[in-house]
């Protein structure tokens, strides 16, 4: 651990990969070895940036143009990006290395695929993690690109800087789709592929969302003018700059008012939460919690037992199961 954490620290790609591997296993030697590791992680900070949005509406051509832009700046750019996992098999394409070919050999950028693993929220379980070793490694931005729109894909607001919602022009009833719960907590909404024959239906996107934006109820970590939405094109790079410009502004504006500060805490503790939860469940994964829900199931099918009650039953078994011997 102590050498992987020098050469992770010292900037090692190939470090990274290997200390990603090891924070997502569910072996529990690697897990006592990842946790040894985040404990040894110095305290930098990236600008992290959660990225969601329809499908098919480019969010992978988004990312390289985006990141090709801010590599060309001398940025270093990290991006996570999480996969759907097939409910029947548990396999995940990961593909998204290969659609982002230019970003893929920019040196100083590195794209990490991950499957989400029946996760809700459109993340992976180790998604924070992975972002902390990123940070570790020296990247100034990491970029999490959820597997895709919904009224659950929003986890990754909890766990990113500035959430960027990219949506499609003439999406019809997208507006309605997305809900409104996911609307308020986006920081910004791109609507992309704002050229060519499209470009005035973007602009007509825009305004529409400009105007649904300003219907909702100001939040205090914004300044005046916040969330917004504009028209970018990840063919043609128009907008791109403006909307890093955006980003920019808005967290310089959260650092000099705290709310940057407040906003990580908040994030540390929602961390500590889900992973009490999370492991509070894997308890059920265990042979013998199995074997007694399997139990209880045949019965609850039978009828001879009501799924509350049993449900009580699994309940107090695993306090009895919890307790000191």
């Amino acid at each position: 651990m102590d050498d992987l954490l020098t050469e992770l620290t010292g900037g090692s790609r190939r470090a990274l990969s290997r200390a990603i591997t090891l924070i997502e296993s569910t072996r529990a030697d690697h897990r006592e070895q990842a946790l040894a590791l985040l404990a040894g992680l110095p305290d930098r900070q990236a600008l992290r940036i959660g990225l969601s949005g329809t499908p098919g509406v480019g969010k992978s051509t988004f990312i390289e143009a985006f990141g090709t832009m801010l590599t060309g700046q001398g940025l270093k750019v990290a991006v996570l990006a999480v996969d759907p996992s097939s409910a029947r098999s548990g396999g995940s394409i990961l593909g998204d290395k290969t659609r982002m070919e230019h970003l893929a050999r920019d040196p100083n950028a590195f794209i990490r695929p991950s499957p989400s693993r029946a996760e809700l929220g459109g993340v992976a379980r180790r998604t924070r993690e992975a972002i902390r070793l990123c940070e570790a490694a020296g990247f100034d931005v990491v970029l999490i690109e959820t597997v895709g729109v919904g009224q659950s894909e929003t986890l990754v607001a909890e766990m990113s800087d500035l959430f960027i919602l990219l949506l499609a022009p003439a999406g019809g009833d997208e507006l309605q789709g997305v809900k409104r719960g996911i609307m308020e907590m986006a920081d910004l909404i791109l609507v992309n592929k704002a050229d060519g024959d499209l470009l005035a239906t973007a602009r007509r996107t825009v305004a529409d969302y400009a105007g649904a934006l300003r219907l909702l109820r100001k939040r205090p970590q914004d300044p005046e003018g916040f969330p917004l939405a504009h028209a970018v094109s990840a063919t043609t790079g128009i907008g791109l700059a403006q909307a890093w410009d955006e980003m920019q502004t808005l967290t310089g504006w959260r650092r000099e008012h705290g709310h940057f500060d407040a906003n990580r805490a908040r994030q540390a503790r929602n961390w500590f939460q889900a992973e009490v939860r999370a492991g509070l469940l894997s308890r059920l994964d265990a042979p013998e919690a199995r074997a007694k829900l399997d139990e209880l199931g045949q019965a609850v099918a039978a009828g001879s037992a009501a799924p509350g009650e049993a449900a009580a039953h699994m309940l107090a078994w695993l306090d009895r199961e919890a307790a000191p011997k």
